[in-house]
């Protein structure tokens, strides 16, 4: 997310308004599809074919798509209608919308969903409720405040030992810090420490977002779910607002990609970087 750009619009119709530009602006460009490999590399290790995963903030679909051709069945939420339609589309074309199911979900109303029913009874008939996992990739939980509402709404729909790989943007980044200070920017440097910043989503639109530490993520899920690992994405690797930096020099940033992966697991790597990759676990 780029933090210099208005107006300031609710999440969803700041992702409605990305809709039709993000895979072009980050999905589809160098520095996504390497940064989206590292995170598919996890998923590959955590959710197994047959398994059934719920996708919070799915955007444009492209997790689910890739769940979906590993043979897991994937449903798949978002709040943006536009992104939604995207991903509708996507996955037709791509031959594996018999296996994912999508579905419209405002995070910070959660606890409203109609899911909780089916839920509820699920459990009273068969035992624990649903899923096998939950992915949320590459931030939609920053637009939320507290994500504790969330953590306790999903420990009903999670079975036991269900694993949980949440990707959210943290608060240190040195890449973004070290880039905007050069260029005399310290307010945009030091952005990621504000509660409540503004993010830019697509080309032009701001959402309010919040930047929890690894740390605060694991205690948030907690008593419901226990951590499992922390690993970064994007430590040598530039946040999207520097995805050109990729694009002149690709060669050179495949390599340091490369170097990442064997770094990611290990501190500092694990709070310095540009997304945190926590690994959960639902407790029985």
């Amino acid at each position: 997310m780029n933090p210099n750009a208005d107006p300031l619009l609710k999440p969803e119709a700041a992702f409605d308004h990305a809709a039709a530009s993000y895979d072009a602006a980050f999905t589809d460009t160098h520095l996504g599809r390497l940064l989206r490999e590292a995170v598919w590399a996890r998923l590959a290790q955590q959710f197994q074919p047959g398994m059934h995963i719920l996708e919070l903030n799915c955007g444009t679909g492209e997790d689910a798509i890739w769940l979906a051709r590993r043979g897991l069945r994937v449903t798949a939420t978002d709040n943006s209608p536009g992104m939604l339609a995207v991903a509708r589309g996507k996955a037709g074309r791509a031959g594996v919308d018999d296996r994912i199911e999508f579905r419209r979900l405002d995070l910070g109303e959660i606890g409203e969903w109609r899911f909780e029913v089916e839920g509820e009874r699920r459990e009273r008939e068969d035992g624990p409720a649903g899923f096998d996992g939950v992915l949320s990739n590459f931030g939609g939980l920053n637009c939320l405040a507290d994500r504790r509402p969330l953590a306790e709404r999903l420990a009903r729909w999670v079975r036991p030992a269900g694993r949980l790989v949440l990707v959210v943007m943290g608060p240190l980044c040195p890449w973004e810090i070290a880039w905007h200070l050069a260029h005399g920017e310290v307010h945009t440097a030091l952005r990621r420490w504000r509660p409540g910043a503004e993010g830019h989503v697509g080309d032009g639109a701001t959402v309010r977002v919040w930047y929890p530490s690894p740390c605060r993520l694991q205690a948030e899920f907690a008593p419901w779910f226990r951590p499992l690992a922390v690993v970064g994405v994007g430590v040598l690797l530039p946040p999207s607002s520097l995805g050109p930096l990729v694009e002149r020099w690709p060669r050179i940033f495949e390599r340091l990609a490369r170097v990442e992966r064997r770094l990611a697991g290990h501190f500092p790597a694990t709070v310095l970087n540009d997304h945190s990759l926590v690994e959960l676990e639902r407790e029985g």
